[in-house]
């Protein structure tokens, strides 16, 4: 998206505005209306067009000028007022507004390797024709005439292309156990599985919202590879624009004679489902998916036998996720030898992340395996927001761990991620600053763990119940020496002894923040304190009279008014009726509002029973 950039296809003079959902919630609408309006209102000759999202999500709404000459201007941070400057200034007087252009060599995307997000931000997602002016169909194309399906299942050996769901297993490997496998039901079925759970992670809602028929031309090519003509597309419920726009590609693929009986003139039929999703995390686990799409109750079950001998509706199934599929159409064009020419030796191509949480640049990107955390975080991401001290990055979700600054320089690649006690997972990636509190973020990831956990297994109902029991004292000042090896042993038993990937991994937050943040455990159990004041029982809001001007802003935006005074006068916070908002903290332009953490604080603190009346 640089202005050097030259598009694909015949001359065309657009104003591409991104409309995924990140783009929309930011105000893109509204842009893409305005702009239609003043283009129309001056009859210039530009068509205003909607894309999916580049992933520079920080700088949205995003607004990209496609001139006849092939070079693309790309401005950020476009609201209503600024249509105006670049509908006068440069569609109609050709002159680039450069205090609103975000430069040719910005960071963020210049140090992207763009694979599965190529089309994003550049093609209409709902028109077909466009994604067959990018190579759309062609792997298709290529796979049905001039492929054997063994040929297609080496090639995909060759690229050493892995899972992109989070096990990281060979996906030339999974087709050929479902090529293999013998059916008694006489189908085999090709899942998709985009029901994305993370708590941070939104890498398979834009790629289906920016390129969904890269993802439906890998099914399909997974199809043919494994003997399949029918395929399910699971998506959760709360992705209604990716389902929107699913829709609309498979009705033009039909259109087009790319799905159904004889796919572009040959004997590869196949058709395709969409089953939406109620957003249980635990269905993200492939024999509780297939059990939803059943009309069961999302519930994993024993493996063996495996979803590739045994799996939806008893039969033969390959299970991959989004990112997965979207890679196979470029790898097929590209020939797996020259996508493994990507990566690094055990972990090839490219990786979709969902960088958030205290970053400056947070947003979709794609890098090459191999890069490190620190080239992400600092380099692509642009550091901490208020240039505050990198702590940690949570990768993997609730499955996954925190990698501490002092691994910062980790490679990101599959062993390299495991070793540190993380795992690559599906692509999340939540930044942290100083202010976080290591304990209070297990804490966290563990409350999501228990309430999606489905029940079926005892260590993963009951045992993560109480490892978040044990953490919640912890946070509330009750914690005891004795709670560190406690939760320990459970994490070791819970991992063991769980029958899914969800209870298995469940303690991975617990323990590497245990592992690398042992200190900040002993802080809060020994002294009573949280150093990152952010557990709202070891802290205590408190005013410096000498700085307090009396501006009676804390009393103002106090839900509770435990924060009050007379104007000019210095206040004061109650401690009865104080619920540690932070609000006043927040409001207070002096400095006046002091935080306080440890046995005094938790001494000052109301009782269990007049916090609860109030």
């Amino acid at each position: 998206m640089s202005a050097a950039t030259v598009q694909k296809g015949a001359a065309v003079a657009e104003v591409a505005v991104g409309m995924s959902s990140c783009g929309i919630a930011a105000g893109a609408r509204v842009v893409f209306d305005r702009l239609g309006k003043e283009v129309a209102a001056r009859h210039l000759p530009w068509a205003v067009v909607a894309t999916g999202c580049i992933g520079a999500c920080h700088a949205e709404p995003l607004v990209e000028v496609r001139q006849p000459d092939g070079r693309r201007f790309l401005y950020g941070n476009v609201d209503e007022s600024r249509v105006e400057s670049i509908v006068a200034g440069h569609l109609a007087a050709g002159a680039p507004v450069a205090e609103l252009l975000i430069p040719e060599d910005y960071p963020y995307l210049a140090r992207q390797k763009r694979t599965v997000l190529a089309n994003c931000g550049v093609i209409d997602p709902e028109s077909i024709e466009q994604y067959i002016q990018h190579d759309g169909y062609v792997a298709l194309r290529k796979v049905l005439t001039g492929m054997t399906p063994q040929q297609v299942i080496d090639d995909v050996k060759l690229s050493g292309l892995r899972g992109r769901g989070g096990a990281g297993f060979s996906t030339g490997m999974k087709w050929t156990f479902a090529r293999d496998s013998k059916s008694l039901t006489g189908k085999k079925f090709v899942i998709c599985n985009a029901d994305e759970g993370d708590p941070g992670a939104f890498m398979d809602r834009s790629v289906l919202e920016g390129d969904p028929h890269a993802v439906l031309e890998g099914m399909l090519i997974c199809a043919y590879a494994i003997g399949s003509d029918e395929g399910y597309m699971y998506v959760r419920a709360e992705y209604p624009l990716a389902i929107k726009r699913l829709h609309i590609a498979i009705t033009q693929m039909k259109e087009r004679g790319l799905l159904g009986a004889g796919i572009l003139g040959t004997p590869f039929s196949f058709s395709v489902h969409i089953k939406e999703g109620a957003g249980a995390f635990v269905c993200g686990e492939e024999t509780a998916l297939m059990a939803s799409i059943e009309g069961r109750r999302g519930m994993p079950r024993l493996r063996p036998p495996f979803p590739a001998a045994r799996g939806l509706w008893d039969s033969p199934s390959n299970i991959n996720n989004v990112e997965t599929y979207a890679n196979v159409p470029p790898l097929i064009r590209m020939g797996g030898a020259a996508y493994a020419a990507v990566g690094t030796e055990k972990s090839k191509g490219t990786k979709v992340f969902a960088l958030a949480g205290k970053i400056k640049r947070g947003g979709m990107i794609e890098v090459p395996m191999g890069i490190s955390l620190r080239e992400v975080i600092f380099d692509i991401g642009g550091g901490i927001i208020g240039n505050r001290r990198f702590k940690a990055v949570q990768m993997g979700g609730p499955s996954g761990g925190c990698v501490p600054e002092q691994l910062a320089d980790v490679l990101v690649d599959y062993d390299s991620l495991t070793a540190t006690g993380a795992i690559m997972g599906s692509g999340g990636m939540v930044v942290m600053d100083e202010s976080t509190c290591m304990v209070d973020v297990a804490r966290y990831f563990l409350t999501f763990i228990q309430s999606e956990s489905c029940g079926k297994c005892t260590f993963c109902r009951i045992g993560t119940k109480r490892m978040l029991e044990i953490l919640t004292r912890i946070t509330e000042g009750k914690g005891e020496e004795s709670d560190i090896a406690e939760l320990e042993e459970l994490a070791a038993k819970v991992k063991v002894s769980s029958l899914c990937g969800l209870g298995q991994t469940a303690p991975n937050p617990v323990l590497t923040t245990l592992r690398y943040f042992r200190a900040e455990y002993d802080d809060h159990i020994r002294n009573k304190r949280c150093a990152a004041k952010k557990c709202k029982a070891l802290i205590r809001y408190s005013v410096t009279a000498e700085k307090c001007t009396g501006c009676m802003l804390c009393a103002r935006v106090c839900p509770t008014k435990a924060a009050h005074g007379e104007r000019k006068k210095a206040h004061v916070i109650d401690q009865d009726t104080c619920i540690q908002c932070g609000l006043c903290f927040e409001a207070c332009r002096f400095d006046a509002i002091e935080i306080s953490s440890g046995r005094e604080a938790l001494a000052a603190a109301p009782s269990r029973e007049t916090a609860d009346a109030h």
